[in-house]
């Protein structure tokens, strides 16, 4: 099956997925682009643009694009793709492209003009993408590779070294333009002329191989002058050549690393040239990167570098020749999620010197990447890192949480000077390292912590006048990007790091506040979508590098549920409409296996995963891989995809299901209510069993009153005001008491410092997110330090109901702004960067008024409700509501507050207390 995606081009990030993005403004016209699309396989993109204006209440009204083969074409009378005319529509984003017929490898450039309730704007500035090889046949070249092991290499210590691809050429006239279209697999480094291409790094993103493949298309024109050149590739291992073989039932493994490669090069005068991977190619695996494993970490020898390998020139007689290899078997993609890269440097803040030559190095934050260091030395000193998260009471590594990964990387020197080094084909999750066998005293100077996550922009801000909610904020930020490696994995440390569905079924959601990560989870649902088996079932893990199929309803449902979250973010149904049916065929299947006589889901596998003991002290050494399935859970969680599936058949263009599935509802309703119902609670005495009923509408008015003053004694009785629960009740804990009227509730078990909290993390060293609410006592064997499990729905929190930012239409087209005011609350400053353009919510209170600055973006409209006793008492921009002020409009008091309207612009409001 071929999976084909549509492209974005973006002002404020690099491509996302989907969509091109232009940036208008009314005032002074522009459309800057960080980074240009290229390779892109979409016959039919979507294209939208961001309107910027200082006036208020700006709606577009319609729009005029224009897509050409060439700039000096880009005109109304001669735009040759596309001129789509006077289109009268109020859509900016997601409009889909409707010109000719794109082309393989050609380039297109594009522009629009919008008219506005204020006037018309100027064109905007020429954006661009250009297509990839949009078919098989497409590619020239051949897979090359050497399947088979060196004898340096070893199976049983998950040893493999690195292979060398080289290729020399000329180009014998004045080059135009150079594209390179790449599928190194796992990992590769791209090399012309000696120099790196790029600033990507473990590149391509991981994918099923026998699935799907992505390539990458660079542009390399400005390194071909005419003359002779020479290519050169690295492969590392990556998720292809799997870690841990021992398993073959389990863990999935693809074969050796190997190359496809083809470079097009288009020369002034039209005419073109091809270099392609065939057996013209030399190659070798005796270089300097003895092993790379990402459990393991590199050993790299800086005697064996070969100076000038990828230079012409280059004596390559001892080199090998270049090996046809089978193909890997999955769809040739372009890859539409960012690539990762180096996206923050870190200082040590201090090196402690420790027996035996050895030195621990605090890098002050726990994050996932590597360490970049200076050394001089002798050839042959062997300098070796030690990475982990924390250290043992005598001020040693604590390794134990490891397991048995390595997660150590080691540099051979080969001295005579002043030498650099960092891995190329490995990450940690760290914050301390052990440095042994490094010449003379290192100094903080020499070395640096490299965070490496996707490059995607950090499009949401918030902070408050509750210190801990703030520094939960930044511990999140970290956690969530160490853990966004072209996949969301669970843990950047320990052996294992793999996209389990669970971790992210509702986090998704409140990650989405914080990173534009709509490309990488649009991509993460095909991943779910291919590792689908043709019976409908859908694993715990994707893409499948360990073979789990459990069959339960809470890790699949995040097929559907960050499919929902997607439409409701970005406002593209697209998402919604690509993966319904692989959700209906799993809803079948589970209905069909699982639902018993009596109308319950009876398969669930991990219940509320990892819930917290009663005390720290109750887990201390206790290992907290423990199932305890609940057909309670699965019934419930079962019960609320089907409202979902009730709303999106329709919407979808599947009305047809909607009967079935309302139906499918009240009878699961039922059988719920008569299974675990008891007199004024679900089940047991647990917190989750009576949270998920409420929030999914299982309980009926009259029993929902009842079943929330039996959660309140629980988290204020029996809890103190603390949280007790694990992953799945987390998910939905803080907007469950907010949406009931108990933000109060809420806002306690956040601003908690004791056992079990977010804040107990902190209050224990913590810089990241634990994945265990006990992680100071926990039994090591699954004890990561840098988890985002347990966020649940708190981001979300924070920015709808504290922030006050909410979507009301899909793609905040319509914003709802009600921010909750809680008692000990003063203050929130929150924004957020929608598809629409930036909101902002700042806040603040005192005994005698209300101060709100909001921002709403133009082509939007914002519905606020600001605290007052009457309309009176509000001035906006020290003017009277009651005034008639521009981009204003009352609609209601409701209660003790007024609802207003807002057309686009910035507001400042004073409310009378």
């Amino acid at each position: 099956m071929i999976f084909k995606r549509c492209i974005i081009l973006t002002a404020f990030l690099t491509f996302s997925l989907n969509v091109a993005f232009a940036q208008v403004s009314l005032q002074n016209l522009r459309t800057e682009l960080l980074q240009e699309p290229l390779g892109i396989d979409i016959l039919k993109p979507k294209l939208s643009w961001e309107i910027h204006s200082a006036q208020r209440d700006v709606k577009q009204t319609a729009y005029h694009v224009l897509v050409a083969s060439s700039v000096d074409k880009l005109t109304e009378k001669d735009a040759d793709v596309w001129n789509s005319g006077l289109v009268n529509s109020a859509a900016s984003v997601y409009n889909q492209y409707g010109g000719q017929a794109l082309k393989s490898k050609n380039k297109y450039y594009w522009k629009v003009k919008v008219t506005t309730t204020k006037g018309d704007s100027e064109w905007s500035k020429t954006a661009s993408w250009s297509m990839g090889l949009l078919n098989y046949k497409d590619w020239e070249g051949r897979w090359i590779g050497f399947d088979r092991f060196f004898p340096w290499d070893s199976l049983s210590e998950g040893r493999l070294s690195a292979r060398y691809f080289r290729k020399e050429f000329t180009t014998e006239k004045t080059v135009a333009s150079a594209t390179a279209y790449i599928m190194g697999m796992g990992l590769y480094e791209l090399y012309v002329d000696g120099k790196k291409i790029g600033d990507q790094v473990l590149a391509p993103a991981p994918t099923d191989y026998t699935k799907n493949i992505n390539y990458n298309a660079l542009d390399i024109t400005e390194h071909l002058k005419q003359g002779k050149h020479a290519i050169g590739v690295v492969l590392g291992n990556g998720r292809f050549f799997a870690m841990r073989q021992a398993k073959p039932y389990k863990v999935k493994t693809f074969g050796f690393p190997k190359l496809l490669l083809q470079v097009i090069i288009k020369y002034t005068d039209g005419s073109t040239l091809s270099i392609k991977t065939d057996h013209t190619w030399k190659g070798t695996a005796d270089g300097p990167i003895l092993a790379n494993n990402e459990y393991d970490g590199e050993i790299y020898d800086a005697r064996k570098e070969f100076k000038g390998w990828a230079e012409p020139g280059f004596k390559e007689d001892k080199w090998l020749t270049a090996e046809y290899v089978q193909e890997p078997g999955g769809t040739y993609q372009a890859q539409m999620n960012e690539q990762m890269k180096v996206m923050k440097n870190i200082a040590p803040v201090s090196i402690t010197k420790r027996d035996n030559g050895r030195y621990i190095i605090d890098f002050g934050q726990n994050f996932a990447g590597w360490v970049k260091f200076n050394v001089k030395g002798q050839a042959g000193t062997k300098v070796s890192i030690k990475f982990a998260e924390s250290l043992e009471p005598n001020g040693e590594l604590f390794r134990t949480n490891l397991r048995d990964a390595k997660a150590t990387d080691t540099y051979i020197l080969k001295g005579g000077g002043l030498e650099t080094w960092a891995p190329r084909f490995t990450y940690q999750g760290f914050r301390y390292v052990e440095l042994s066998g490094y010449p003379g005293v290192p100094q903080k100077s020499d070395f640096t912590g490299c965070l490496v996550y996707d490059d995607m922009k950090t499009i949401g801000t918030f902070e408050s006048s509750n210190t801990l909610l703030n520094q939960i904020f930044k511990n999140s930020w970290w956690g969530i990007a160490s853990n966004y490696k072209g996949m969301p994995v669970d843990c950047p440390q320990r052996n294992e790091r793999q996209p389990w569905l669970g971790d992210r079924t509702v986090g998704a959601y409140g990650e989405s506040f914080l990173f534009d990560n709509t490309a990488m989870y649009k991509k993460w649902l095909q991943d779910i979508r291919c590792a689908q088996k043709e019976d409908g079932a859908i694993p715990d893990v994707a893409p499948t590098f360990w073979r789990y199929y459990s069959d339960n309803v809470t890790w699949p449902a995040t097929l559907l549920m960050v499919s929902d979250m997607l439409y409701k973010q970005t406002g593209d149904l697209a998402v919604l409409q690509e993966n319904y049916p692989a959700v209906k065929k799993w809803m079948a299947y589970m209905k069909g296996r699982y639902m018993n006589a009596e109308g319950i889901i009876t398969k669930d596998s991990y219940g509320d995963w990892c819930a917290p003991p009663v005390t720290a002290e109750d887990g201390k050494g206790v290992i907290a891989d423990q199932k305890h399935p609940s057909a309670l859970i699965a019934t419930a969680y079962y019960y609320h995809l089907t409202t979902m599936m009730i709303r999106y058949s329709t919407l979808t263009g599947n009305g047809g299901d909607l009967a079935g599935y309302t139906e499918l509802a009240s009878d699961l309703k039922k059988a719920f209510n008569r299974k675990f119902y008891n007199a004024q609670r679900y089940y047991g005495d647990k917190l989750t069993d009576n949270l998920l009923p409420v929030y999914f509408g299982l309980t009926d008015d009259v029993e929902k009153v009842k079943v929330l003053k039996h959660i309140e004694y629980i988290i204020v009785e029996k809890n103190k005001r603390h949280l007790s629960t694990g992953v799945i009740g987390t998910q939905f804990l803080m907007r469950t008491l907010t949406e009931n009227g108990r933000a109060d509730l809420a806002y306690q078990i956040a601003s908690q410092k004791t056992y079990p909290s977010w804040g107990y993390m902190i209050e224990n060293g913590a810089t990241a997110i634990w994945e265990l609410w006990n992680g100071n006592t926990a039994a090591p064997k699954m004890n990561s330090q840098n988890h985002v499990m347990m966020l649940g729905d708190l981001l979300i929190w924070y920015y709808e109901n504290l922030a006050g930012i909410k979507a009301a239409e899909p793609g905040y087209k319509e914003i709802i702004m009600k921010p909750e005011l809680i008692k000990g609350l003063d203050a929130v400053n929150a924004s957020y960067n929608s598809v629409h353009g930036l909101i902002k919510s700042n806040w603040t209170k005192s005994a005698k008024d209300f101060k709100w600055k909001i921002t709403v973006p133009a082509n939007t409209i914002a519905r606020i409700s600001i605290p007052a006793k009457s309309v009176a008492q509000i001035k906006e921009s020290g003017q009277r509501i009651t005034a008639n002020v521009k981009g204003v409009k009352f609609i209601q008091m409701e209660g003790s507050r007024a609802v207003l309207e807002l057309g686009s612009g910035d507001y400042s409001f004073v409310a009378e207390l």
